[in-house]
């Protein structure tokens, strides 16, 4: 950071004024991490990077820049500071990033603990190339010609002098000068330059320096005179021989290097005040934070923006202040600045005075072992993006509440226009061309019912059956149905590990995700192509997770889907997770599928990556969490055969919806099992109260009043061994069948086949026996 000076600039020379605005590098050199950090003044002085200095370079990065002639007397002066010394001070050359080589003088001093071990070094570097060129013209000056000579001898009122001696006190050329016009010239306030040795002037070797002011132009000059007097004997005056030389152009050097001497310390002075300007000026919240999470310091913006006095938050934990839907993330990021890792643009909720909570925005850097804060109030900001999710939202409800009406339309009309055709036909006695108007409304049906469940999934809200899972072995088994998707075409190739990690997930839900994703690549190949399915064991590292809000650090399961497809652009990709987004033609695609997969995916604890380019395919990956301390998984049963049949056993059916119950009942009688009906929870309870004997309850998740999960721990206290098979079209409390269910209880999914619901029921009948 440079620093600036509020001193006019008409108060400074021109060279002392450029130097101030040059400004000081700092430098911290921490010892325990063997690590050197420095600001961008430093670095460009050094021939450094200004970002990686800023992070942290190896302390060799101290001497980057120094000359060849300087290097081995800067690492004395370092070396002697790391064994004892406190101060470093010393003036060397280096080249900076411009390619220029300057002089800069380094100040810095050593900080010890109490055993006297260095912990940090620390100081400032300044330029003083203007300086040094100074010093330089000072000796040029000193050491010049112009030189003019005089002789006096002691009681004689005249000098001899040289045309030189003349011409520098601007008196006109001779032999001789009286003494006192030489000394005429001479500044009042200044000693005399020739003045007799019986006056007391100095002994051998006398040196002064005058200021004059020139007899022919006024002009003040500065003039150094060395002289010596001699005695050549008895009877002979003392003589007093010399030489004057101008030395204005080393004065005024002079007096600039006391200037800039003394600046150097104020320019130190006005970095430290620039800090305080900043510190108690700056708009934003600053503070510093020790490790444990305390507040140490905090500037007083923290009073404008939140109401709090610095003095009454200073010693309060860093979480007392956090909104607590917020501090689990700050957690996690206030556990990544421990590591030494900066946290950037991560946005908390702290409580202000009055009680309620302001949207912050922090940037915190770790150094030194403590965390140095900067937080910006974006509370309107966020109140803005509300706004702007909020009216995204309507048109996303309003986009779905079109597909929705489009699709179930059609449906309803194959179902109702089906059923009407058949109660026509059948009406006339035409039995045989009924069937195929039942046949079409089951179809319209059927699709209403896949198109439901794929609104469920889509909102995670379906119904999930996790099991542990070895998907090698489940892909395995689906390659023949995916080579009959995908035709001829399309090449099919699917690469998993023998390792691959088990993951505990629905496998239907699975194999429908890896089914839509094939179908959808099929699609975009028409001509024909490859589709690669690959399996790996991934590891979720903290970068790849920041990168990724959504994420969540671990092992996971990866599933990827590859094809040489046409591709999509960014802006198809940034919308292909969408509800009813598609670009197939109206007709060919509901828009749901990989809607489907994503929230089938989330649901399952995991996440969805897709990547595409126009004319370079498309890959969509997969990521499950791994299942931790189970090495077998659970293979699906199979059902098939005929369809069996009850035995006579008395079936208590809960169903507030008339139809529905209507349905079920009437299929329990005609598979053999005696029906008895109750519409909602209290009416299931008062037939248990008759004492009647129950051998299996069918009950909806979702009754009026008591739901169907507290009905059936009730009708166990009577019955403790009641088997008892829900049933759903939707419950929130129900998406995980295993966290729902208890021992000896099932559950089936609206709509189902009758042929499923008489095989569930015959095998938990059978296996209660």
């Amino acid at each position: 950071m440079e620093t600036t000076t509020d001193r006019p600039a008409s108060d400074l020379d021109g060279p002392a004024l450029a130097a101030l605005q040059q400004g000081a590098g700092a430098w911290l050199w921490d010892t325990e991490r063997d690590l050197l950090f420095a600001d961008a003044r430093f670095a460009n002085l050094c021939g450094l990077d200004a970002a990686a200095a800023l992070r942290g370079l190896p302390t060799e990065a101290f001497f980057s820049g120094v000359q060849p002639d300087d290097l081995l007397r800067v690492r004395i002066a370092v070396a002697g500071v790391m064994h004892g010394a406190e101060l470093l001070a010393r003036d060397y050359r280096v080249k900076g990033s411009d390619e220029m080589i300057r002089w800069v003088s380094a100040r810095g001093r050593a900080e010890r603990d109490d055993s006297g071990q260095l912990t940090r070094f620390t100081g400032l570097l300044v330029d003083i190339t203007e300086q040094k060129r100074i010093e330089e013209q000072l000796r040029i000056a000193q050491t010049a010609g112009g030189v003019g000579t005089f002789e006096h001898i002691d009681g004689f009122g005249t000098a001899m002098v040289s045309a030189q001696f003349c011409r520098l006190l601007g008196l006109y050329p001779t032999d001789s000068l009286p003494v006192r016009t030489i000394n005429a010239v001479v500044d009042p306030s200044e000693p005399p330059l020739i003045r007799p040795q019986s006056a007391g002037q100095g002994g051998d070797g006398a040196y002064s320096e005058l200021l004059i002011h020139r007899a022919d132009t006024g002009e003040a000059r500065w003039i150094a005179r060395r002289g010596e007097h001699r005695s050549d004997g008895v009877g002979h005056g003392a003589r007093f021989i010399g030489v004057i030389y101008d030395i204005t152009a080393s004065k005024h050097a002079q007096a600039q290097l006391v200037e800039l001497a003394r600046t150097l310390e104020e320019r130190v002075e006005e970095r430290t005040r620039e800090r305080d300007r900043v510190w108690n000026r700056s708009r934003d919240l600053f503070a510093i934070v020790s490790q444990d999470g305390v507040l140490q310091a905090v500037n007083p913006a923290w009073t404008s923006v939140l109401g709090h006095r610095p003095e009454a938050i200073v010693g309060m934990s860093r979480g007392d202040l956090t909104h607590p839907d917020d501090r689990a993330a700050s957690d996690v990021g206030f556990r990544g600045l421990l590591d030494g890792k900066p946290m950037e643009n991560f946005d908390s909720r702290v409580r202000a005075a009055d009680g309620g909570y302001r949207w912050i925005n922090w940037t915190v850097i770790p150094e030194d072992g403590a965390m140095y804060a900067i937080g910006r109030d974006v509370t309107e900001r966020k109140h803005l993006e509300e706004q702007l999710r909020q009216s995204q939202k309507m048109e996303a409800v309003g986009q779905l509440t079109g597909g929705l009406a489009h699709d179930f339309n059609n449906m309803l009309t194959g179902v109702i226009g089906g059923l009407d055709l058949a109660r026509r036909r059948m009406r006339d006695g035409r039995h045989e061309d009924a069937f195929q108007f039942m046949d079409a409304a089951v179809a319209s049906a059927e699709r209403a019912a896949a198109l439901t469940h794929r609104l469920l999934a889509f909102s995670r809200r379906q119904t999930l059956d996790p099991q542990t899972l070895d998907i090698n072995r489940l892909i395995g088994s689906m390659t023949d149905l995916l080579r009959r998707t995908l035709g001829e075409q399309v090449e099919l190739a699917f690469v998993g590990p023998e390792d691959l990690w088990l993951t505990r997930t629905d496998a239907n839900q699975l194999e429908s995700a890896i089914l839509n994703l094939a179908i959808n690549a099929r699609d975009a190949m028409p001509d024909g192509g490859r589709l690669s399915i690959r399996t790996a064991n991934v590891s979720l590292d903290r970068e790849y997770i920041d990168r990724r809000p959504e994420t969540h650090h671990g092992d996971y399961v990866l599933v990827r889907v590859d094809d040489t497809g046409a591709g999509m652009p960014a802006s198809v990709v940034a919308k292909a997770f969408d509800p009813f987004f598609t670009t197939k033609p109206i007709g060919q695609g509901t828009g749901l599928g990989l809607s489907m997969v994503y929230g089938f995916v989330r649901q399952s604890g995991g996440h969805v990556e897709i990547d595409s380019e126009p004319g370079r395919g498309t890959s969509v990956r997969l990521y499950l969490p791994r299942v931790e301390g189970e090495t077998e998984a659970v293979a699906p049963i199979a059902s098939g055969g005929q369809v069996p049949r009850g035995d006579g056993e008395t079936v208590l059916v809960v169903e507030d919806d008339a139809q529905v119950r209507l349905l079920v009942m009437n299929v329990l009688q005609e598979m053999g099992y005696q029906a008895i009906e109750a519409i909602d929870s209290q009416a299931a309870l008062a037939v248990l109260e008759t004492g009647r004997h129950i051998d299996l309850l069918i009950s909806d998740v979702g009754l009026p009043g008591l739901n169907g999960r507290q009905l059936a721990e009730m009708a166990r206290k009577r019955l403790p061994e009641l088997p008892v098979l829900f049933v759903t079209g939707y419950a929130a409390n129900a998406t995980v069948r295993s966290e729902f269910l208890g021992d000896g209880m099932r559950m089936i999914a609206k709509p189902f086949p009758f042929d499923a619901l008489a095989i569930t029921l015959r095998e938990m009948l059978d296996k209660r026996t």
